[in-house]
């Protein structure tokens, strides 16, 4: 494996890019985290994660007291984070909210539930890019396991390659965490990648809704 993208490294953290396809944490082989320590020669503090099959951008704390810190601001969801995805059939409504409690399904999958107990909470705006292709750009408002994907799935639209939870078989499941931001020692940083695996994103970065979306948080959420 080739080395992993560095989008930004401050002296508290380290912004990187984790291709789809790769574990966060060292499973059977070495994942992403053992990986980048080794890229870089330092040891790495995990913050919060991506699913395996999901690319994009993660901070990695180089210190504990800093990890403390971003680990506070990602729990009480004081990072602003975006995502892109793809959907072949059209969803339910082209935006707007999905709220619900989400309980586990079968083969290690979730579903949305309509009760509010704790509910699962993102934002979605979605647009047509390509015959039988609609780009989705998504806030989640709450930090759960596989929230995007079955946000979508419950709007009749999984994800693009997302075959566990009903999508079109793909080259990759077609989610990417393309844009993140906080406050820091009194500074507001922000970060952004282009998804660079999988050929249907090709579609969505040509596209002129790509350019509208590159500043998310200027957007009505």
């Amino acid at each position: 494996m080739g080395k992993f993208g560095i989008i930004a490294q401050h002296q508290d953290f380290v912004v990187a890019y984790k291709p789809c396809g790769v574990s966060f944490h060292s499973e059977s082989e070495a994942g992403f985290v053992a990986l980048l320590e080794q890229q870089l020669n330092m040891s790495l503090f995990p913050v919060h994660r991506l699913d395996k099959p999901t690319s994009g951008l993660i901070v990695l704390a180089t210190s504990s007291e800093a990890a403390a810190a971003l680990t506070t601001l990602f729990t009480q969801r004081q990072v602003n984070k975006f995502y892109f995805a793809l959907v072949t059939d059209k969803p339910k409504k082209k935006q707007g909210w999905v709220k619900g409690d989400m309980a586990k399904s079968r083969r290690g999958t979730y579903k949305l539930l309509k009760s509010q107990e704790n509910p699962a909470i993102t934002r979605f705006y979605s647009v047509s890019v390509a015959a039988g292709v609609r780009a989705c750009l998504m806030k989640p408002f709450s930090g759960k396991t596989h929230q995007l994907r079955v946000a979508l799935k419950s709007l009749s639209a999984p994800i693009l390659g997302d075959v566990n939870y009903g999508g079109k078989s793909a080259d990759r499941v077609y989610l990417h965490a393309f844009y993140l931001a906080f406050e820091w020692n009194g500074e507001y940083l922000s970060f952004s990648a282009k998804p660079k695996e999988g050929e249907h994103f090709a579609q969505l970065v040509t596209h002129d809704i790509y350019n509208s979306w590159q500043q998310p948080e200027q957007l009505e959420w």
